[in-house]
């Protein structure tokens, strides 16, 4: 469905991807020491800041754990628990942040990462996945996939559950989901109940007719794009096929035994297009599939609900998706 036929985007939506597209340049962004600022940086839990972003809720919890890699490297998680939960198993959700693989934090998810945890009662792991061009394509993915087998681990600890996980995330974040859902479901290691698809980057060869419709587009560009690749897939010998279900899950050979997924696209968003093919591919694979398309909004707005006339409905969208799938039978 679509919530609203528009394409204008609402002033205060207009301001701000004015302010956030003056202070990036899309070759610029991408030098080493604006990729060293820009994962440095988040939005402040304070106000004018969550006017934007949407508050943290004080009823949750934030901590830290961390758990090892299958090359023995040690990955953080951030987490977020109801404080009212404790001594209890809650069902677990792990997040993957958004980011292009080069960029973003997990501080920088704190507002949609507790807000879920306290409307849907999960506990959300979120994994500061590692990043390229450091760690280039596939090692995001195997780190996500991992994090998951871990979280379905007596090694996470007893304050979730081990079964009926969530794997969650936006952006590029969204491609992490979609692509360890899939090998999970082929290689097994996690009991994987759904996933939550944010404008997901499912098509490395940017083929979609919304990539060229919306090249110049507030928030991301084709330009941008293009330069995230070419972080994260590398050149040469050693660089990963743009069709490789590990980078473009879209392209996988078979969607069957997926777990229910949710989809949320962006009307004004290069990423628009393939989004909406990945529901699509997945509801002819017999899957489960909710794909909801926000119009007059741009990648991101999910990150800036404040000033946007759609991203509480997104959120509220999510965080139904998230309690029903996690604890079925008692969310209406």
């Amino acid at each position: 469905m679509t919530v609203t036929d528009s394409w204008d985007m609402p002033l205060r939506t207009k301001l701000l991807a004015r302010v956030l597209s003056r202070t990036r340049d899309g070759s610029r962004m991408l030098s080493d020491d604006e990729i060293a600022r820009s994962r440095a940086w988040f939005a402040p839990a304070r106000l004018p800041f969550t006017w934007v972003t949407g508050p943290v809720p004080a009823g949750v919890e934030i901590a830290g754990t961390s758990f090892a890699a299958r090359d023995g490297h040690s990955v953080d998680v951030r987490t977020y628990r109801p404080r009212d939960a404790a001594g209890e198993a809650l069902p677990a959700m792990l997040w993957f942040h958004g980011g292009g693989w080069v960029l973003g934090n997990t501080r920088g998810y704190d507002p949609i990462c507790a807000w879920i945890a306290d409307r849907a009662r999960v506990t959300v792991l979120n994994v500061d996945y590692r990043l390229a061009p450091e760690h280039r394509a596939p090692q995001a993915a195997h780190d996500c996939i991992d994090a998951a087998r871990w979280a379905a681990s007596d090694a996470a600890g007893d304050g979730i559950r081990h079964t009926g996980l969530g794997l969650a995330g936006d952006s590029a974040g969204g491609n992490l989901a979609a692509v360890a859902a899939q090998v999970l479901r082929s290689e097994g290691g996690a009991d994987v109940a759904y996933e939550a698809l944010v404008y997901p980057a499912v098509d490395a060869t940017m083929s979609s007719p919304s990539v060229a419709q919306h090249s110049a587009a507030p928030i991301l560009t084709r330009s941008d794009m293009d330069a995230f690749l070419a972080h994260y897939l590398g050149d040469g010998d050693d660089a990963l096929d743009p069709l490789d279900p590990l980078v473009s899950p879209l392209h996988a050979d078979d969607l069957t035994g997926l777990p229910a997924t949710l989809v949320q696209t962006a009307d004004l968003d290069p990423l628009r297009d393939e989004g909406t093919a990945y529901a699509e591919a997945l509801r002819a694979a017999g899957v489960e599939v909710q794909h909801t398309n926000y119009a007059r909004v741009p990648h991101g707005f999910m990150s800036f609900p404040g000033a946007t006339r759609v991203g509480g409905a997104a959120r509220a969208e999510l965080a139904l998706w998230v309690a029903r799938h996690a604890r079925p039978g008692t969310v209406g």
